[in-house]
Protein backbone atom coordinates (compact mmCIF):
# COMPACT_ATOMS: atom_id res chain seq x y z
CA UNK A 1 0.00 0.00 0.00
CA UNK A 2 1.31 3.25 -1.02
CA UNK A 3 2.39 5.33 1.75
CA UNK A 4 0.55 8.65 2.82
CA UNK A 5 -3.04 7.28 0.93
CA UNK A 6 -4.42 5.82 3.94
CA UNK A 7 -4.37 7.77 6.98
CA UNK A 8 -3.65 6.68 10.36
CA UNK A 9 -6.17 4.92 12.62
CA UNK A 10 -8.13 3.42 9.19
CA UNK A 11 -10.36 1.31 10.51
CA UNK A 12 -9.73 1.48 14.26
CA UNK A 13 -13.33 1.97 15.17
CA UNK A 14 -13.77 -0.67 17.59
CA UNK A 15 -16.77 -1.89 15.47
CA UNK A 16 -14.77 -2.31 11.89
CA UNK A 17 -16.14 1.84 11.13
CA UNK A 18 -13.85 2.99 8.69
CA UNK A 19 -15.63 6.30 8.07
CA UNK A 20 -19.36 8.12 9.27
CA UNK A 21 -20.11 11.21 7.71
CA UNK A 22 -24.14 12.57 8.74
CA UNK A 23 -25.14 15.18 5.75
CA UNK A 24 -27.76 17.70 6.78
CA UNK A 25 -29.76 19.99 3.88
CA UNK A 26 -28.18 23.51 4.53
CA UNK A 27 -25.40 23.25 6.88
CA UNK A 28 -21.98 21.54 6.72
CA UNK A 29 -21.00 17.74 6.92
CA UNK A 30 -20.29 15.92 10.51
CA UNK A 31 -18.10 13.34 11.19
CA UNK A 32 -19.35 10.67 13.58
CA UNK A 33 -18.22 7.00 14.88
CA UNK A 34 -20.75 4.01 15.48
CA UNK A 35 -22.07 5.03 18.68
CA UNK A 36 -23.29 8.71 17.24
CA UNK A 37 -24.61 6.53 13.83
CA UNK A 38 -26.61 4.41 15.68
CA UNK A 39 -28.58 6.72 18.19
CA UNK A 40 -28.93 8.86 14.96
CA UNK A 41 -30.64 6.04 13.62
CA UNK A 42 -32.80 5.37 16.73
CA UNK A 43 -33.82 8.83 16.88
CA UNK A 44 -34.59 9.75 12.95
CA UNK A 45 -38.28 7.84 12.33
CA UNK A 46 -38.30 6.60 8.96
CA UNK A 47 -39.50 8.80 6.63
CA UNK A 48 -42.18 8.05 3.71
CA UNK A 49 -40.21 7.58 0.20
CA UNK A 50 -41.85 10.21 -1.25
CA UNK A 51 -41.05 12.49 1.25
CA UNK A 52 -37.39 12.11 1.66
CA UNK A 53 -36.02 14.78 -0.42
CA UNK A 54 -33.74 17.17 1.05
CA UNK A 55 -33.98 15.29 4.49
CA UNK A 56 -30.32 14.18 6.21
CA UNK A 57 -28.87 10.72 5.34
CA UNK A 58 -25.71 9.01 6.87
CA UNK A 59 -22.89 7.33 5.03
CA UNK A 60 -21.11 4.43 7.00
CA UNK A 61 -18.24 2.76 5.46
CA UNK A 62 -17.08 -0.78 6.86
CA UNK A 63 -14.56 -2.81 6.95
CA UNK A 64 -15.38 -5.97 6.37
CA UNK A 65 -11.86 -7.59 7.88
CA UNK A 66 -13.26 -6.92 11.57
CA UNK A 67 -14.76 -9.40 13.16
CA UNK A 68 -17.36 -7.36 14.81
CA UNK A 69 -18.41 -5.81 11.58
CA UNK A 70 -21.04 -7.79 10.39
CA UNK A 71 -22.57 -8.34 13.61
CA UNK A 72 -23.01 -4.83 14.27
CA UNK A 73 -24.44 -4.59 10.96
CA UNK A 74 -27.18 -6.69 11.66
CA UNK A 75 -28.20 -5.34 15.15
CA UNK A 76 -28.04 -1.50 14.64
CA UNK A 77 -28.88 -1.27 10.52
CA UNK A 78 -32.10 -2.84 9.70
CA UNK A 79 -30.65 -4.20 6.36
CA UNK A 80 -32.11 -6.79 4.05
CA UNK A 81 -31.23 -10.26 4.13
CA UNK A 82 -30.23 -9.76 0.82
CA UNK A 83 -27.32 -7.50 1.45
CA UNK A 84 -25.71 -10.25 3.58
CA UNK A 85 -25.70 -12.61 0.94
CA UNK A 86 -24.45 -10.57 -1.97
CA UNK A 87 -21.25 -10.11 0.86
CA UNK A 88 -20.80 -13.78 0.20
CA UNK A 89 -21.76 -14.74 -2.96
CA UNK A 90 -19.42 -15.87 -5.81
CA UNK A 91 -20.49 -13.74 -8.61
CA UNK A 92 -18.62 -9.64 -7.93
CA UNK A 93 -20.05 -8.26 -11.40
CA UNK A 94 -20.68 -4.58 -11.30
CA UNK A 95 -24.19 -3.81 -11.07
CA UNK A 96 -26.56 -1.90 -9.44
CA UNK A 97 -30.30 -3.22 -9.00
CA UNK A 98 -33.69 -2.21 -7.07
CA UNK A 99 -34.67 -4.46 -4.02
CA UNK A 100 -38.04 -3.06 -2.97
CA UNK A 101 -37.66 0.85 -1.78
CA UNK A 102 -33.86 0.01 -1.53
CA UNK A 103 -31.11 -0.10 -4.30
CA UNK A 104 -28.35 -3.05 -3.85
CA UNK A 105 -24.94 -2.09 -6.02
CA UNK A 106 -21.84 -4.05 -6.09
CA UNK A 107 -18.58 -2.34 -7.10
CA UNK A 108 -15.37 -3.07 -8.09
CA UNK A 109 -12.17 -1.29 -8.31
CA UNK A 110 -8.78 -2.01 -7.76
CA UNK A 111 -6.60 -1.88 -4.79
CA UNK A 112 -3.76 0.49 -3.85
CA UNK A 113 -0.96 -1.17 -4.96
CA UNK A 114 -2.07 -2.54 -8.36
CA UNK A 115 -0.11 -3.42 -11.15
CA UNK A 116 -1.26 -4.12 -14.66
CA UNK A 117 -0.04 -7.52 -14.35
CA UNK A 118 -1.45 -8.41 -11.39
CA UNK A 119 -4.83 -7.65 -11.60
CA UNK A 120 -5.42 -7.11 -7.69
CA UNK A 121 -9.20 -6.27 -7.54
CA UNK A 122 -11.23 -5.68 -4.84
CA UNK A 123 -14.97 -5.54 -4.38
CA UNK A 124 -17.40 -2.55 -2.48
CA UNK A 125 -20.99 -3.50 -1.53
CA UNK A 126 -23.22 -0.80 -1.10
CA UNK A 127 -26.64 -0.42 0.31
CA UNK A 128 -28.95 3.02 -0.12
CA UNK A 129 -32.17 4.07 0.68
CA UNK A 130 -33.55 7.47 1.45
CA UNK A 131 -31.95 7.70 5.03
CA UNK A 132 -28.57 5.62 4.72
CA UNK A 133 -25.93 4.73 2.50
CA UNK A 134 -23.58 1.72 3.73
CA UNK A 135 -20.58 0.33 2.09
CA UNK A 136 -18.54 -2.33 3.25
CA UNK A 137 -14.84 -3.84 1.51
CA UNK A 138 -12.01 -5.93 2.67
CA UNK A 139 -9.51 -4.47 1.16
CA UNK A 140 -9.12 -0.58 0.67
CA UNK A 141 -9.79 1.15 -2.77
CA UNK A 142 -9.05 4.11 -4.44
CA UNK A 143 -12.42 5.26 -5.11
CA UNK A 144 -13.87 5.33 -1.68
CA UNK A 145 -11.11 7.16 -1.06
CA UNK A 146 -10.88 9.94 -3.28
CA UNK A 147 -14.98 10.09 -1.80
CA UNK A 148 -14.74 10.80 1.11
CA UNK A 149 -12.05 13.40 0.58
CA UNK A 150 -14.51 14.72 -1.60
CA UNK A 151 -17.19 14.53 1.22
CA UNK A 152 -14.33 16.41 3.39
CA UNK A 153 -13.51 19.00 0.94
CA UNK A 154 -17.42 20.46 1.46
CA UNK A 155 -18.67 19.24 -1.83
CA UNK A 156 -22.56 19.18 -1.93
CA UNK A 157 -24.37 15.50 -1.84
CA UNK A 158 -28.26 15.66 -2.36
CA UNK A 159 -29.10 12.04 -1.38
CA UNK A 160 -27.37 8.65 -0.90
CA UNK A 161 -27.73 7.48 -4.12
CA UNK A 162 -25.36 10.92 -5.59
CA UNK A 163 -22.86 9.89 -3.45
CA UNK A 164 -22.69 6.53 -5.28
CA UNK A 165 -22.75 8.28 -8.97
CA UNK A 166 -20.03 9.86 -7.28
CA UNK A 167 -18.37 6.87 -6.35
CA UNK A 168 -18.73 5.38 -10.02
CA UNK A 169 -17.42 7.78 -11.98
CA UNK A 170 -14.22 8.13 -8.96
CA UNK A 171 -14.44 4.63 -10.29
CA UNK A 172 -14.07 5.33 -14.07
CA UNK A 173 -11.55 7.84 -13.39
CA UNK A 174 -9.09 5.11 -11.89
CA UNK A 175 -9.42 2.46 -14.58
CA UNK A 176 -8.96 5.97 -17.33
CA UNK A 177 -5.43 6.08 -15.68
CA UNK A 178 -5.13 2.31 -15.89
CA UNK A 179 -5.33 2.44 -19.34
CA UNK A 180 -3.44 5.58 -19.76
CA UNK A 181 -0.10 4.13 -18.20
CA UNK A 182 -0.91 0.33 -20.01
CA UNK A 183 -1.16 2.19 -23.58
CA UNK A 184 2.34 4.04 -23.00
CA UNK A 185 3.62 0.48 -21.80
CA UNK A 186 2.44 -0.96 -25.11
CA UNK A 187 3.78 2.12 -27.31
CA UNK A 188 7.47 1.40 -25.41
CA UNK A 189 6.82 -2.14 -27.04
CA UNK A 190 5.72 -1.44 -30.29
CA UNK A 191 8.67 0.95 -30.74
CA UNK A 192 10.69 -1.99 -29.72
CA UNK A 193 8.72 -4.24 -32.41
CA UNK A 194 9.74 -1.87 -34.94
CA UNK A 195 13.21 -1.60 -33.98
CA UNK A 196 13.19 -5.80 -34.32
CA UNK A 197 13.62 -5.80 -30.57
CA UNK A 198 11.51 -8.58 -29.15
CA UNK A 199 13.18 -10.29 -26.26
CA UNK A 200 10.33 -10.80 -23.39
CA UNK A 201 7.97 -8.78 -25.32
CA UNK A 202 5.43 -11.59 -25.28
CA UNK A 203 5.64 -12.02 -21.82
CA UNK A 204 4.50 -8.49 -20.70
CA UNK A 205 1.83 -8.28 -23.49
CA UNK A 206 0.32 -11.22 -22.07
CA UNK A 207 0.04 -10.43 -18.58
CA UNK A 208 -0.93 -6.90 -19.39
CA UNK A 209 -4.06 -8.54 -21.63
CA UNK A 210 -5.15 -10.75 -18.89
CA UNK A 211 -5.35 -8.27 -16.30
CA UNK A 212 -7.01 -5.63 -19.14
CA UNK A 213 -9.32 -8.64 -19.59
CA UNK A 214 -9.92 -9.43 -16.12
CA UNK A 215 -10.79 -5.50 -15.55
CA UNK A 216 -12.95 -5.20 -18.16
CA UNK A 217 -14.59 -8.28 -16.71
CA UNK A 218 -15.32 -7.06 -13.50
CA UNK A 219 -15.46 -3.69 -13.36
CA UNK A 220 -18.46 -3.22 -16.37
CA UNK A 221 -21.68 -2.73 -14.94
CA UNK A 222 -24.57 -5.42 -15.65
CA UNK A 223 -26.76 -3.61 -18.06
CA UNK A 224 -29.48 -5.55 -17.30
CA UNK A 225 -29.72 -4.47 -13.55
CA UNK A 226 -29.34 -0.31 -14.77
CA UNK A 227 -31.96 -0.42 -17.38
CA UNK A 228 -34.61 -2.46 -14.71
CA UNK A 229 -33.28 0.86 -11.88
CA UNK A 230 -33.75 3.67 -14.88
CA UNK A 231 -37.09 2.44 -15.70
CA UNK A 232 -38.50 1.30 -12.29
CA UNK A 233 -36.85 3.70 -9.51
CA UNK A 234 -37.24 3.80 -6.24
CA UNK A 235 -39.99 6.63 -5.20
CA UNK A 236 -37.22 8.88 -3.49
CA UNK A 237 -34.77 8.98 -6.00
CA UNK A 238 -34.84 12.91 -7.73
CA UNK A 239 -34.57 13.09 -11.47
CA UNK A 240 -31.51 14.60 -11.16
CA UNK A 241 -29.80 11.79 -9.81
CA UNK A 242 -31.14 9.25 -12.20
CA UNK A 243 -29.80 11.87 -14.57
CA UNK A 244 -26.67 11.78 -13.24
CA UNK A 245 -26.29 8.26 -13.06
CA UNK A 246 -27.24 7.84 -16.98
CA UNK A 247 -24.71 10.20 -17.60
CA UNK A 248 -21.95 8.33 -15.53
CA UNK A 249 -22.58 5.09 -17.01
CA UNK A 250 -22.34 6.46 -20.56
CA UNK A 251 -18.71 7.69 -19.51
CA UNK A 252 -17.64 4.43 -17.84
CA UNK A 253 -18.78 2.85 -21.36
CA UNK A 254 -16.49 5.21 -23.25
CA UNK A 255 -14.16 4.26 -20.37
CA UNK A 256 -14.53 0.70 -21.22
CA UNK A 257 -14.67 1.29 -24.93
CA UNK A 258 -10.98 2.55 -24.54
CA UNK A 259 -9.78 -0.48 -22.28
CA UNK A 260 -11.33 -2.79 -25.22
CA UNK A 261 -9.43 -0.91 -27.99
CA UNK A 262 -6.29 -1.38 -25.71
CA UNK A 263 -6.89 -5.11 -25.39
CA UNK A 264 -7.69 -5.14 -29.25
CA UNK A 265 -4.11 -3.46 -29.99
CA UNK A 266 -2.03 -5.55 -27.64
CA UNK A 267 -3.87 -8.90 -29.13
CA UNK A 268 -2.47 -7.68 -32.65
CA UNK A 269 0.74 -6.81 -31.55
CA UNK A 270 0.96 -10.37 -30.30
CA UNK A 271 0.27 -11.82 -33.48
CA UNK A 272 2.70 -9.76 -35.05
CA UNK A 273 5.34 -10.81 -32.70
CA UNK A 274 4.51 -14.18 -33.20
CA UNK A 275 5.10 -13.92 -37.08
CA UNK A 276 7.81 -12.01 -36.97
CA UNK A 277 9.17 -15.11 -34.32
CA UNK A 278 8.04 -17.55 -37.21
CA UNK A 279 9.99 -15.90 -39.86
CA UNK A 280 12.89 -15.84 -37.70
CA UNK A 281 12.51 -19.62 -37.13
CA UNK A 282 11.73 -20.40 -40.77
CA UNK A 283 14.99 -18.21 -41.82
CA UNK A 284 17.31 -20.47 -39.17
CA UNK A 285 15.30 -23.61 -40.23
CA UNK A 286 15.98 -22.95 -44.00
CA UNK A 287 19.77 -22.17 -43.26
CA UNK A 288 20.07 -25.63 -41.82
CA UNK A 289 18.46 -27.15 -44.34
CA UNK A 290 20.38 -25.64 -46.50
CA UNK A 291 23.62 -26.49 -45.00
CA UNK A 292 22.77 -30.15 -44.72
CA UNK A 293 21.80 -30.66 -48.68
CA UNK A 294 25.30 -28.85 -49.35
CA UNK A 295 27.23 -31.14 -47.30
CA UNK A 296 25.11 -34.54 -48.41
CA UNK A 297 27.32 -35.00 -51.31
CA UNK A 298 30.55 -35.15 -49.91
CA UNK A 299 29.52 -37.04 -46.92
CA UNK A 300 27.95 -39.66 -49.12
CA UNK A 301 31.15 -39.98 -51.22
CA UNK A 302 33.10 -39.70 -47.96
CA UNK A 303 31.40 -42.17 -47.07
CA UNK A 304 31.79 -44.97 -50.02
CA UNK A 305 35.32 -44.58 -50.31
CA UNK A 306 36.38 -44.19 -46.33
CA UNK A 307 34.91 -48.27 -46.03
CA UNK A 308 38.16 -49.85 -46.56
CA UNK A 309 37.68 -52.68 -48.95
CA UNK A 310 39.03 -53.81 -51.71
CA UNK A 311 37.79 -52.49 -55.53
CA UNK A 312 37.50 -48.58 -53.96
CA UNK A 313 37.74 -46.95 -57.86
CA UNK A 314 40.10 -44.29 -58.76
CA UNK A 315 42.58 -45.80 -56.15
CA UNK A 316 45.57 -45.97 -58.32
CA UNK A 317 44.24 -43.40 -60.72
CA UNK A 318 46.98 -40.42 -61.20
CA UNK A 319 43.90 -37.71 -61.21
CA UNK A 320 41.74 -39.99 -59.07
CA UNK A 321 41.58 -37.05 -56.04
CA UNK A 322 40.46 -33.97 -58.77
CA UNK A 323 37.82 -36.59 -60.42
CA UNK A 324 36.18 -36.97 -57.07
CA UNK A 325 36.45 -33.34 -56.35
CA UNK A 326 35.04 -32.22 -59.59
CA UNK A 327 32.36 -34.85 -59.09
CA UNK A 328 31.13 -33.82 -55.33
CA UNK A 329 31.37 -30.20 -56.13
CA UNK A 330 28.80 -30.58 -59.43
CA UNK A 331 26.74 -32.88 -56.49
CA UNK A 332 26.69 -29.95 -54.28
CA UNK A 333 25.80 -27.55 -57.28
CA UNK A 334 22.67 -29.65 -57.99
CA UNK A 335 21.93 -30.16 -54.35
CA UNK A 336 22.36 -26.22 -54.01
CA UNK A 337 19.61 -25.02 -56.98
CA UNK A 338 17.32 -27.72 -56.05
CA UNK A 339 17.34 -26.24 -52.49
CA UNK A 340 17.18 -22.64 -53.47
CA UNK A 341 14.38 -23.69 -55.85
CA UNK A 342 12.32 -25.20 -53.25
CA UNK A 343 12.29 -22.18 -51.10
CA UNK A 344 11.48 -19.49 -54.19
CA UNK A 345 8.60 -22.04 -55.03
Amino acid sequence: MQAGIVEAGYGSDPVGLVSGFLFAPGGPVREIDSHAAAAWLQQMPSQPPDAAHHRPFLWLHFNLSHSACERWMKAHLGLPDEYFEALRQGSRSTRIERQDVALLAVVNDVIYNFGVTSTDVSTLWAHADHRLLVTARARPLRSVDRLRAAVRRGEAFRSPLDLVVHLLRDQADVLVQIVRETGVSVDQIEDQLLSQRLHGNRADLGAMRRGLVRLQRLLAPEPGALFRLLNRPPAWLQETDLQELRESTEEFSLVLNDLAALVERIKLLQEEIAAKLNEQTNRTLFTLTLVTVLALPINIVAGFFGMNVGGIPLADHPHGFWVLVALVASFTVLAGRWAFRKQAG
